[in-house]
């Protein structure tokens, strides 16, 4: 598998990065050590996890993925294996150091040292902010609402609770996650007059049907030397077919956790999906294939996150990174998309 420098760091990592949120929730930890084995088999060095997970997030379970983790990486060589992780963000999940979630310096530090812990490591390699401090248009979301504006932690109280972590030899870099534009600019403004360290990346929902980072987030992107850690490349499992004509499988996602995924569940998602099946279709492709391939196409995208819940999911997931699609394929999406622009967010 192709390999790629994240830019503004010393981070070399393969194309696709394995996500691990079903880990403890919809995949025990057999099954998670087995995803780890074949991953890692087929070139995959790059292991993408969160303290929140697993999804959907229950005080029962959180922590419980980067256990799992932690288990199989204990007394194996490190190697090249890039690990990331996430510090969740303020007001969602107030059983998280039972509330104290707000992103200060002393929060920060906590949250590393708990995950050092469960993932029985000295050192992240990136770790990054779940969801942003303050009020923005999150997970779906699209309207900016300044009724939820909320008092909390600086952008610099983070950076300098950031900085102090990768001074201290416990994280190496970090990024950001589910932010905006005025998000990526600010923090870096920030950092170059604090004369600390900026994120280095950017993991935002990225796919056929959510196109957010392709306007004005490219250009924050472009200016300030970040890359896209693409999740839900699948949209949920939307592009990988399954849920074709109205499909449920027993046991997928959608059947199981009815609230997840909803901004993938649209009638507009819906009809942009058959567009491109169809597209795959006429053009030999699978639909994970088409879907793979258009987010590996993108100048910005520095890794796609790939989950799984059975190893034949996670198997074509890989095969499909060996696609490149043609400049017709990718004139053919275009022409999809000026009907449909971004129907999932």
């Amino acid at each position: 598998m192709k390999k790629r420098t994240l830019p503004g760091t010393e981070l070399t990592v393969s194309e696709l990065c394995l996500g691990t949120m079903t880990w403890g929730e919809q995949n025990t930890e057999a099954q998670a050590h087995e995803q780890l084995a074949y991953a890692v088999a087929n070139g995959i060095n790059f292991i993408d996890t969160a303290e929140m997970y697993p999804v959907p997030p229950r005080a029962e379970t959180q922590g419980r993925t980067e256990r799992i983790l932690g288990n199989w990486l204990a007394g194996r060589p490190r190697g090249d294996l890039v690990i990331a992780t996430k510090v969740a963000g303020p007001g969602r999940r107030d059983w998280i150091r039972g509330g104290r979630t707000d992103l200060t310096p002393d929060v920060i530090a906590e949250a590393v040292g708990t995950s050092l812990e469960r993932l029985k490591i000295d050192c992240i390699d990136l770790y990054q902010i779940h969801w942003p401090q303050r009020n923005v248009p999150a997970f779906g979301a699209v309207a900016f609402d300044p009724a939820k504006e909320r008092e909390g932690p600086s952008i610099e109280a983070q950076i300098e609770g950031m900085a102090a972590m990768i001074e201290a030899g416990r994280i190496r870099y970090y990024g950001l996650s589910n932010e905006t534009a005025w998000g990526v600019t600010t923090f870096h403004a920030t950092a170059r007059r604090l004369g600390l360290p900026g994120p280095v990346t950017l993991q935002n929902s990225y796919s056929l049907v959510s196109r957010n980072a392709d306007f004005d987030l490219a250009e924050a992107l472009f200016r300030e030397k970040m890359s896209v850690l693409s999740y839900s490349p699948l949209a949920g499992g939307m592009l990988t077919g399954k849920y074709l004509g109205g499909k449920l499988p027993e046991g997928s996602r959608f059947e199981r956790f009815t609230t997840l995924g909803g901004r993938f569940r649209t009638p507009m998602v819906v009809e942009a999906i058959d567009a491109y099946a169809a597209l795959a279709q006429r053009r030999g492709l699978t639909l994970t294939q088409l879907a793979i391939g258009y987010v590996r196409s993108r100048w910005f995208v520095g890794s796609t996150i790939i989950g799984a819940t059975t190893m034949a999911q996670l198997e074509e997931d890989v095969a499909a990174a060996e696609t490149t699609l043609d400049e017709a394929t990718l004139a053919e999406i275009a022409q999809i998309q000026a009907r449909y622009p971004n129907p999932g967010m």
